[in-house]
C-alpha cells in the first residue's frame, strides 16, 4: 500500500472515508483516516520491522436501551438518529507494524491522560509527544521492538483543541428539548499571584457554562486550607470571562469553552477559590468509555478492509497513568469489558499510579480532570468506595461492592488479568493503601486470583513531576520505568501463555510494613531540618444527594461529610526508605532518603500541606564528619560504601536480584549500571571506610 503523505491544512487534508452501515449492536460506524504515513522515516524496530502511523476520527452509534450500556449516565437523554441510536465521535491514533505478520499479535491501548500520549515516554524513554514522528520520538523502541500495535482513542470532552490532543465529541443531554441545567462546583487555585484563573483549575480545559442566573446568584468563597471555614467573596468583587469553543484542525472539535475567573485584587498563592452555581450544557460524559470499548472491539474483531489492522490482533491490553489508570478501574467497575455483542474487550489491564481512586467520569456535569488530593480538589467524587478489587463493605452505607463485582456477577469469564502498579506517592496523595486493605484500614484485604498489586517504594507520582515551585525538599527523581517494562512483559506472558506473573509486592498490616501516617509509629528517622507530614490525603465518605448513587446526579454542593476512610502508609527503614515494596536499585542501594511525600513551602501558600503528588529526595551526608556535625542519624556515603567500586558492586547485585524476581529486564540493568558513572563525583576524595 502506498503511504499517504501529510500536508498542511492550507494544501487540503487527504481523507479516506471507511464507512459502513451500523448493525443492531453498537459499533464504529465509520473510520475516517486522515493520515497514514511511516513512523520515524520507516526505520526498522527489530523483528517487527517498520511501523506506520494511522490517524483519524472514529464515529460511533450505540443503542441506549442495550443492557451493556445501562450504567452510562444520561445516555437515555441524548438525541437519537433514525435507527434510535446515540451518536458520538473520537480522535483515534494507531502505531502499527507495517507488515502485520511481523507484530506480536497484541494490541497495547494507552488511555490518554487529558488528551496526552504518555506511553512512549513511559515505556520507550522517549520525549513526550502527541504526534510522534521521528526516530527520537520512538525512544529506544521498547514497545515496537516487541511488536505491539499501540492505540489511542479520545475519551475526554473538556479539552480545548490543540497540540494534537485526543478529543471526544459527546452528545448533549437534553430535557424537554433544552440542554440540562444543574448545580456545579468549580474549584481553582494558583501557586503564585494571578489576575485570573481558569474555573477548571488547569489551563487548556473548558468548563460547563454558568447560566445567567448562575452567574448572578452564584456563591464564590475562599479559604487557605480545605478544612478551613469558607469565606464568601462579595458578588461585586468577581466576574467571569468566557472564551470560545475551539475547533480542531482535522479531527474532533471542542465541546466546552474555557472560562476564567477574575477576583478584585487578584488571587493569593495556595488559597482555594470555590464557585458554586447553576450551569447548563451537561454532556453524556460516559460515552468516552463506550468509545474506547467499541473502538478496541472493532480493531480486534472486524475482519473487513474497513479495519486498517484487520486480522492482526489476538489479545489486547490497556495501560493508563494516574487519571487514565483510574479510568481503567472505573471501566472495570462499570462492567464495560464486554461489548454489545458479548465479546471481551481487554485481556489485561495495567493501571499505574491510580491509587485507590475511580473518577469523576460518568456523572452529570462530570469534570474528568479533577482528582482528590489532601490540599486541593479534595471533595470531588474521585476517591470513593469501592477501592479494592475484592469485595468489601462500606462502613458508612453498608453497601457491598468491589471494582470487579458486576462482572463477576454477570460472567467471570470477562474479567481481565489486572496488574495494578503504584508508587510511594500514591500512599500519601492518592489513598493507595485502600487498594489492599479494608475501607477502614484495619486489616489486609483478600486479593482476587486475577489481580496482582505492585508497590514501587521510594518513588513519587511521576519521576519528572514537580508542579510546586517551593517545597521543603528536592523532588524525588527516582524512575520506576524499569519495573514497569518488566511488568508489561509479565502481563503479556500471563495473557498469551498463562505464565504466572511475579507475586504481588505491597506493604501489609499483618507483617508490620504498613502503618499509620504519623512520625512516632512510622519508623522514619528524625533528620535535622526535615518536617514529617502532619496531613495526608484521607478520602471522606460524602453525601452528594439522593440521586448520586443511582443516577450520577449531584444535588448537594459542597457535599456533606459522613466520615473518613482509613489510610495507611509504608513504614520506613532506618534510612527513611519504604518497607514492604519493590525497591529499584537507586533506592535499594541508596545515596539519599526517597519519600512519596513533600510539603508546600511558604511562598506558595498553605505551608505545610502536602505538595501535590510530589515526593522528596533527602541526600545522605557525604562523610562521617558532615553527619556528626549536623546530627544526622543516617550513615554517610563514606561510611556505607567507602568507594565508588563498592557502591557499583552492590548496585549491580541489586539489579541482578530484581532480574531474578522478573521485576527488571537485563537490558535495563545494563543501562542503569552504565549510567552510574554520573555518580562517581560523589565519591571523589572520600577516605576508605
Amino acid at each position: 500500500m502506498k503511504y499517504m503523505s501529510h500536508h498542511p491544512r492550507r494544501l487540503g487534508t487527504l481523507l479516506f472515508l471507511l464507512a459502513f452501515t451500523a448493525l443492531l449492536r453498537g459499533e464504529v460506524v465509520s473510520l475516517e483516516i486522515h493520515r497514514r504515513e511511516p513512523l520515524a522515516g520507516g526505520m526498522a524496530f527489530g523483528e517487527a520491522g517498520a511501523y506506520e502511523k494511522i490517524v483519524g476520527v472514529a464515529r460511533f452509534a450505540v443503542d441506549p436501551t442495550h443492557p451493556a450500556n445501562r450504567l452510562i449516565v444520561d445516555l437515555d437523554k441524548a438525541p437519537r438518529n433514525a435507527q434510535g441510536k446515540v451518536e458520538f465521535a473520537s480522535d483515534v491514533y494507531i502505531l502499527a507494524p507495517r507488515d502485520p505478520n511481523r507484530g506480536n499479535g497484541a494490541l497495547f491501548h494507552e488511555v490518554n491522560n487529558r488528551g496526552q500520549k504518555l506511553a512512549l515516554r513511559d515505556f520507550n524513554g522517549a520525549p513526550q509527544s502527541n504526534d510522534p514522528d521521528t526516530a527520537a520520538d520512538a525512544g529506544d523502541g521498547f514497545l515496537f521492538r516487541r511488536g505491539y500495535t499501540v492505540v489511542w482513542c479520545g475519551w475526554i470532552w473538556e479539552l480545548v483543541p490543540g497540540n494534537s490532543q485526543l478529543l471526544l465529541k459527546p452528545p448533549v443531554a437534553m430535557e424537554a428539548g433544552s440542554p440540562i441545567r444543574g448545580i456545579v462546583r468549580y474549584e481553582t487555585r494558583s501557586n503564585e499571584p494571578a489576575e485570573t484563573l481558569p474555573l477548571a483549575r488547569r489551563e487548556g480545559l473548558g468548563s460547563y457554562a454558568p447560566t445567567e442566573r448562575g452567574e448572578r446568584e452564584g456563591v464564590l468563597t475562599w479559604r487557605m486550607r480545605e478544612t478551613d471555614p469558607r469565606v464568601v467573596i462579595p458578588r461585586g468583587q468577581w466576574s467571569l470571562e468566557r472564551g470560545a469553543v475551539g475547533t480542531s484542525v482535522d479531527g474532533v472539535s471542542g465541546t466546552l469553552a474555557p472560562i476564567r475567573l477574575r477576583v478584585a485584587g487578584g488571587f493569593r498563592p495556595g488559597y482555594l477559590y470555590e464557585l458554586v452555581c447553576e450551569a447548563e450544557g451537561a454532556v453524556v460524559t460516559g460515552t468516552g468509555y463506550l468509545a474506547v470499548r467499541d473502538f478496541i472491539s472493532f480493531l480486534r474483531h472486524d475482519a473487513s478492509a474497513r479495519n486498517p489492522i484487520a486480522g492482526s490482533i489476538r489479545r489486547a491490553h490497556a495501560f493508563g497513568v494516574s487519571q487514565s489508570g483510574r479510568f481503567l478501574r472505573n471501566f472495570l467497575h462499570l462492567d464495560l469489558n464486554v461489548d454489545e455483542s458479548g465479546r471481551m474487550v481487554f485481556d489485561g489491564l495495567l493501571p499505574a499510579v491510580a491509587g485507590g481512586g475511580l473518577g469523576f467520569f460518568n456523572h452529570r456535569f462530570a469534570q474528568a480532570s479533577r482528582y482528590n488530593s489532601q490540599h486541593e480538589e479534595h471533595l470531588y467524587p474521585c476517591d470513593r468506595f469501592p477501592f479494592g478489587y475484592g469485595e468489601d463493605t462500606d462502613p458508612f452505607t453498608g453497601r457491598r461492592d468491589s471494582i470487579q463485582r458486576r462482572t463477576l456477577a454477570r460472567d467471570p469469564a470477562h474479567l481481565p488479568k489486572v496488574m495494578h502498579a503504584q508508587n510511594a506517592s500514591e500512599y500519601w496523595h492518592r489513598s493507595g493503601s485502600l487498594v489492599h486493605t479494608d475501607p477502614g484500614g484495619r486489616r489486609d484485604a483478600a486479593i482476587p486470583e486475577n489481580v496482582r498489586i505492585y508497590a514501587i517504594g521510594g518513588t513519587q507520582h511521576g519521576h519528572t513531576y514537580s508542579p510546586i515551585p517551593d517545597t521543603d525538599n528536592r523532588s524525588n527523581p527516582t524512575n520506576p520505568q524499569p519495573v514497569m517494562r518488566a511488568l508489561l512483559d509479565a502481563l503479556d506472558a500471563w495473557v498469551a501463555e498463562g505464565t504466572p506473573p511475579p507475586d504481588s509486592v505491597y506493604p501489609r498490616i499483618d507483617n508490620g510494613t504498613l502503618g499509620p501516617p504519623d512520625l512516632e509509629r512510622s519508623g522514619f528517622p528524625r533528620i535535622p531540618g526535615v518536617r514529617y507530614p502532619q496531613v495526608i490525603q484521607r478520602p471522606h465518605a460524602l453525601d452528594y444527594g439522593p440521586e448520586f448513587a443511582t443516577q450520577g446526579i449531584i444535588s448537594i454542593e459542597p457535599p456533606r461529610k459522613l466520615g473518613d476512610y482509613g489510610v495507611l502508609v509504608p513504614r520506613s527503614d532506618p534510612d527513611g526508605n519504604d518497607l514492604g515494596t519493590i525497591l529499584v536499585p537507586d533506592v535499594a542501594v541508596p545515596l539519599a532518603t526517597f519519600t512519596g511525600w513533600n510539603l508546600r513551602g511558604r511562598t506558595v501558600g498553605a505551608e505545610g500541606m502536602l505538595a501535590e503528588l510530589t515526593g522528596s529526595m533527602i541526600p545522605f551526608p557525604r562523610t562521617r564528619e558532615e553527619r556528626e556535625a549536623t546530627g544526622d542519624p543516617r550513615p554517610s556515603i563514606q561510611e556505607r560504601y567507602g568507594s565508588f567500586e563498592e557502591y557499583r558492586q552492590r548496585y549491580t547485585a541489586a539489579c541482578e536480584k530484581l532480574i531474578g524476581r522478573r521485576l527488571m529486564l537485563q537490558e535495563d540493568a545494563d543501562r542503569l549500571v552504565r549510567e552510574l558513572e554520573s555518580k562517581r563525583p560523589l565519591f571523589e576524595g572520600l577516605a576508605p571506610r
